[in-house]
């Protein structure tokens, strides 16, 4: 059995995940953890503080990839790495959907959580400032055009990975908008690759 934190936060994203954030009472998880709720107390301040480190904790990172890229730009293939970024990205939005949604669901939570990336210098601007920096490497470095527009390439390759979460239509025959091309590439990313 994991140690008593460990198995908090798992209780906590099971039930975040089958029941929801409102239904997640502290009663809840520590009874889906197996301890008293005296002992969420130990290792967490409030509810909130349970799943502001449940975000922080057990979401895909991509700070790790892009810093080692960032070191050591030119050393591998372009494309396997936008290719293993936008993996990572996706998989970080794909896991973190019920969770952002409870956030916004819930004001003090995502005020809780707002809060807590400042004070250890995190936060959502960590994978776009993380990717247009290892753009920036690559294009000093001489794989990409002189002016290759890194911020948009970042926020369009991140920004893909983000909707690809958060489905528009159930009906995965429906033709793309009138006049968008399925295979144009843009602006920002001519050079990329």
């Amino acid at each position: 059995m994991p140690p008593g934190r460990a198995r908090i936060l798992d209780a906590a994203e099971r039930l975040l995940r089958t029941i929801g954030l409102a239904r997640s009472t502290t009663k809840e998880i520590a009874r889906a953890a197996g301890c008293s709720e005296a002992a969420l107390y130990k290792h967490f301040r409030n509810k909130e503080d349970i799943f502001v480190r449940l975000l922080e904790e057990r979401l895909p990172k991509l700070g790790p990839l892009l810093a080692e890229l960032t070191e050591h730009p030119g050393e591998r293939d372009m494309t396997e790495n936008l290719t293993e970024i936008a993996r990572g990205a996706a998989e970080f939005h794909a896991s973190s959907v019920p969770i952002i949604v409870a956030l916004y669901a819930e004001p003090t939570l995502l005020k809780r959580y707002n809060e807590g990336p400042r004070e250890v210098n995190a936060g959502p601007r960590r994978p776009l400032d993380g990717l247009a920096g290892y753009l920036r490497a690559e294009r000093a470095a001489g794989r990409l055009r002189p002016d290759a527009d890194c911020d948009s390439a970042t926020a369009l390759l991140l920004g893909a990975c983000c909707q690809r979460a958060f489905p528009l239509s159930t009906d995965e025959s429906e033709p793309p908008a009138r006049g968008v091309r399925r295979r144009s590439r843009p602006h920002g990313l001519r050079g990329i690759g």
